[in-house]
């Protein structure tokens, strides 16, 4: 996709991201209704008399309207989760390479982007407070939990320009951002994650020790495994001569997709099979999160994992 060339062109595009993660959220509001989830966020409980001095965020104003008076919303099941959602802005995240004529998302960064906006408009919703970490071979952005409307807008402003922006050859740094991260948080938090886990080197010690230490400081981990298992499970090309490219290292081969089908299928399972068990190992919520798919079931097991979260 292009790089946003324009001051005008950049909020367009804010605007756009902003409207698909809105309806997101009211399409997965509207199902969950139906649902046993009820009660998933503050919901209203009563109204009392507004005293001088307090916050007026709360004030009903169709009441005010009516009645001349000021009173102020209540709620029940109010929370103070804390949620820091690490977001992977590696090479291999931009995969497949997307056009200004497709429709979005496309690919990888671009779902996850729009999967991580929503999640946000949830917590949002739910007066919690969110922190975002951006990262790929280091840190590119990184906040501290806030619940606040200006803070909200700027994270929703990172995750649209990691959508739109050229990707850089940058590997994944996984296990150092998690370090990082565990040690700047220091209340326990959900920590959501979201990431296609490829790196070009064996990191399984270190990703071992990461999660180790995040778990150690007793935060609730969630993964979401972003793939595209058309093309990077199933392998479903055609039989011809292709070209390859490592998105994170510009390396190249060339090779009959016959020749290297089965096998690459067999090495693909086995790896996330690796992750699914170091997940399992650690305590780790596993959510193969594949870009073909409705994000509904994401958000799903968003909800019930902060439900569980005590």
């Amino acid at each position: 996709m292009k790089n946003l060339q324009t001051q005008t062109e950049a909020l367009d595009f804010l605007n756009h991201f902003n409207l698909l993660a809105n309806q997101v959220v009211e399409g997965f509001i509207s199902g969950i209704h139906k649902s046993p989830f009820h009660g998933f966020s503050s919901e209203f409980a009563e109204h009392k008399i507004y005293n001088p001095g307090e916050s007026t965020k709360n004030i009903d104003w169709k009441v005010y309207a009516k009645t001349d008076k000021l009173y102020v919303k209540t709620y029940d099941d109010e929370t103070n989760l804390r949620c820091h959602i690490i977001f992977d802005n590696s090479s291999s995240m931009h995969y497949p390479k997307t056009n200004a004529n497709q429709v979005f998302p496309a690919n990888k960064i671009q779902y996850a982007a729009l999967m991580a906006a929503a999640l946000l408009k949830l917590i949002k919703k739910q007066r919690d407070a969110a922190g975002l970490t951006i990262f790929s071979d280091k840190i590119d952005f990184t906040t501290k939990e806030q619940g606040n409307e200006r803070h909200h807008n700027l994270l929703i402003e990172q995750l649209n320009l990691v959508c739109f922006s050229t990707p850089k050859k940058a590997q994944t740094n996984i296990a150092e951002t998690l370090h990082l991260i565990a040690e700047k948080i220091h209340k326990r938090s959900l920590i959501i994650i979201f990431s296609d886990m490829f790196s070009a080197n064996t990191q399984t010690q270190a990703l071992l020790q990461a999660l180790q230490h995040l778990k150690h400081n007793k935060h609730k981990v969630v993964l979401f495994h972003v793939l595209d298992k058309k093309t990077e499970m199933d392998f479903n090309f055609e039989a011809e001569a292709k070209k390859f490219v490592d998105l994170e290292t510009g390396e190249v081969i060339n090779i009959h997709t016959d020749l290297l089908q089965e096998t690459y299928k067999t090495l693909a399972q086995k790896q996330v099979q690796k992750t699914i068990e170091l997940c399992k190992q650690y305590q780790i919520d596993y959510i193969m999160s594949d870009i073909n798919e409705n994000m509904q079931k994401n958000l799903v097991t968003y909800l019930i994992e902060k439900q569980k979260f005590k």
